[in-house]
């Protein structure tokens, strides 16, 4: 396998698909924060997988002392340990009406203040904080739950609902979780992780047990409904997820070939058609067809595990997709 060939591929398709999403529905999303957040997201997981700091150092290209003083930068905020800097300054800003530039600055007096500034310019592009003044008089608020819904930040009025089906997917498989893995692993200010939890707890998706050793949560499913608006961002995710978990198993498991009694991989097929082709339609109702079969039987499979779950299970994860290209006539 040439893992860097792969690897570069990957990361140009995933470059269009972040490009695609910053400009959906007409909006423009600040990317400021991106390739900070890609190089914390491999420290984790390389750390997970028992890769040593030094090694890590030496991928990135990076002496040991430098590397160890980015992540602890890009981690966490210096003057909220255990939180992103971005997750500190919204819920710094939620806890009073307003704040002027020079009081923020003086909370976050440990944080490096360009990365302070970047990310106030970051929350106020993306509406969820609010600017008034200049110079000094500048001042900064959250912005209320109208203003996010006219700016289209609130789906349908119901930004909650978003956060929580967000956060359901991300709990269900590394339920159990401890509740402050559960919010580093979410990227929401803490108020919003708090509102989520709570309204999956209150319609019972979700429980918050009190162990020995700390809060954990948990839950056994996950379902994101057909047609809920709300769900969709979860939905994408979600899919995502499946789509690289699988591709990541079958290239650690060594197998780099296809066969086909396979039960870990994928299969892409395209098919060419053309208006009057005689299985047109058949071809084109395939993700209908497809999805209504999956339904079916995880509804059954649902249902009869509700009277007989065994102590131990393990987990079968399908997924599929189809997108239709309107080729360009000459």
């Amino acid at each position: 396998m040439n893992a860097q060939v792969l690897i570069d591929a990957i990361v140009r398709q995933t470059m269009v698909l972040i490009a695609q999403l910053s400009t959906a529905d007409g909006v423009r999303s600040p990317l400021s924060h991106v390739a900070d957040e890609v190089f914390v997201g491999l420290v984790r997981e390389l750390e997970r997988q028992k890769v040593g700091k030094k090694v890590i150092a030496d991928m990135f290209g990076l002496a040991l002392r430098s590397y160890q003083q980015k992540v602890q930068r890009l981690s966490e905020s210096a003057t909220a340990r255990g939180v992103t800097l971005w997750g500190a300054l919204h819920s710094f800003l939620a806890e009073r009406e307003s704040a002027s530039r020079a009081e923020i600055l003086l909370h976050f007096k440990h944080d490096e203040e360009g990365t302070v500034r970047s990310i106030l310019n970051d929350l106020v592009e993306t509406g969820l904080v609010c600017r008034s003044g200049r110079g000094r008089d500048t001042r900064y608020r959250t912005a209320t739950a109208e203003e996010l819904e006219e700016l289209g930040a609130s789906e349908a009025g119901d930004a909650e609902e978003t956060n929580a089906a967000l956060l359901w997917v991300h709990l269900y498989p590394a339920s159990p979780i401890k509740r402050d893995e559960l919010a580093q692993m979410v990227p929401l200010p803490t108020a919003a992780f708090e509102a989520a939890l709570g309204r999956l707890v209150a319609d019972e998706r979700a429980r918050v047990e009190q162990r020995p050793d700390g809060d954990y949560c948990v839950t056994e499913r996950c379902l994101i409904p057909l047609g809920q608006a709300a769900g969709w961002e979860a939905a994408v995710v979600d899919h995502h997820r499946a789509v690289l978990k699988a591709l990541a198993a079958k290239a650690v498991s060594g197998r780099h070939v296809s066969a086909a009694a396979d039960e870990i991989g994928g299969t892409t097929l395209s098919f060419d058609l053309w208006p009057g082709h005689p299985r047109e339609k058949e071809v084109r109702a395939l993700l209908a067809s497809a999805r209504k079969q999956l339904v079916s039987l995880w509804e059954e499979v649902a249902a009869y595990n509700k009277e007989h779950r065994p102590d131990e299970t393990y987990s079968v994860t399908f997924y599929c997709g189809q997108n239709v290209t309107e080729e360009e006539s000459e």
